[in-house]
């Protein structure tokens, strides 16, 4: 009977064995040893095949657009208005013509135009008359009949009389030196150039004291102005003299050289742009004014390094990657960002040429340091008595 319970015991104590052997418990992937700033893994860590490496590289050139537009170069245009109310008589040229210099647009029947030519000769007339006074008064002055005081006056009124005939002579001959009162004012191109803009009909009415557009626009559309709208981050880049190119996406892929002639002085509060200006060479005239266009740069970042975007991430206020030492040790390295780009991220100063950066899963090294971290500040509360 003794035995018969012997026996039974051994075989409970194999089938427990069997089972055993049967159940492995999984066992989970020691924590890494966070010091120093550094995360050291065992070689075989299952974490490590989840973090993508990246070097870091010396910056490269890029090619930067910006948004832009085309209009008239206006140190070669003209805006005609007319500076008498008037009625629109003749009209000589057409747009799309080309002009020259002097040459007549249009001709306008102005009363007040009129008014102006009258004062011209009622002061010419005044002049004359102020003259022939002068003379007179100086003979009896010379003889002794009149007192030096009237001589004086008659001295004064003479020089009144000039100044009011120059004032109106200069005035008419801005637009004209008719020997008659005509009301006819004539207008003219100052300038060689092609008529961009005509908005003036036969017979219409013009009025200056009206907000209206020029009546004509006169320009050398061969030569035009880029305004662009650039950022901050641009300025260091651009200057005066710097080569441009410009591209218009009605035109396909053909490039225009053009060089940047002015940069403004007053960011935008709104929008934080800066106006630039450039002159873009137009000889065949396939470019038209106000047409949309991108000006594209190079960006210089000398002395920069470049890493992928997902390499950098901030820690609290401050930018910072993962630098791998090797295949299992990771050191917490703060950088200095020189500019943040979508795809890349230029590093001022933190990193070296060809240092190997974590891209991939970033987040898990830092868990990691945050698990070390309070399991740090926990352990000493523990030991306390």
């Amino acid at each position: 009977m003794q035995n018969r319970h012997s026996l039974a015991f051994v075989l409970i104590l194999i089938a427990i064995a069997a089972c055993t052997d049967q159940i492995e418990v999984p066992k989970g992937p020691s924590s890494p040893i966070y010091q120093a700033g550094r995360l050291q893994y065992k070689e075989d860590h299952p974490q490590l095949k989840l973090l993508g490496l990246s070097a870091a590289r010396e910056a490269q050139i890029e090619k930067v657009e910006l948004p832009a537009r085309l209009v008239w170069n206006e140190e070669k245009t003209q805006r005609i208005y007319s500076p008498f109310s008037g009625r629109v008589g003749v009209i000589s040229v057409d747009l799309g013509q080309n002009v020259s210099a002097g040459q007549v647009l249009a001709k306008l029947v102005s009363p007040e135009f009129g008014a102006v030519q009258s004062e011209a000769q009622r002061a010419q007339a005044d002049l004359s008359l102020a003259r022939q006074t002068n003379e007179r008064q100086q003979k009896l002055f010379d003889i002794g009949v009149i007192a030096r005081k009237e001589l004086d006056q008659s001295n004064a009124e003479l020089k009144r009389n000039e100044a009011a005939f120059t004032l109106a002579q200069n005035r008419i001959n801005i637009y004209g030196t008719p020997s008659t009162i005509n009301l006819e004012l004539t207008l003219r191109s100052a300038l060689n150039g092609v008529v961009v803009e005509r908005n003036i009909n036969p017979s219409q009415e013009l009025r200056t004291d009206l907000n209206q557009p020029p009546l004509f626009v006169i320009s050398d559309p061969t030569s035009l102005w880029l305004q662009i709208d650039a950022q901050e981050r641009d300025l260091a880049s651009l200057s005066p003299g710097s080569a441009i190119d410009v591209k218009v996406s009605a035109l396909g892929d053909r490039v225009y050289p053009a060089r940047l002639s002015v940069v403004g002085e007053q960011i935008d509060p709104v929008t934080r742009s800066i106006k630039l200006r450039a002159i873009v060479s137009n000889l065949d005239r396939s470019l038209k004014s106000d047409m949309l266009a991108k000006a594209v740069y190079q960006k210089q970042s000398k002395g920069l390094l470049e890493v992928p975007s997902a390499a950098v991430f901030l820690r609290g206020r401050q930018h910072a990657v993962f630098v791998a030492v090797n295949a299992a040790s990771f050191e917490l390295r703060e950088v200095e960002v020189a500019e943040l780009g979508t795809d890349r991220i230029l590093i001022r100063t933190g990193l070296k040429n060809g240092e190997q950066v974590v891209t991939q899963n970033a987040l898990l090294l830092l868990r990691e340091i945050k698990f070390a971290e309070d399991s740090a500040q926990v352990n000493p509360m523990k030991a306390k008595p």
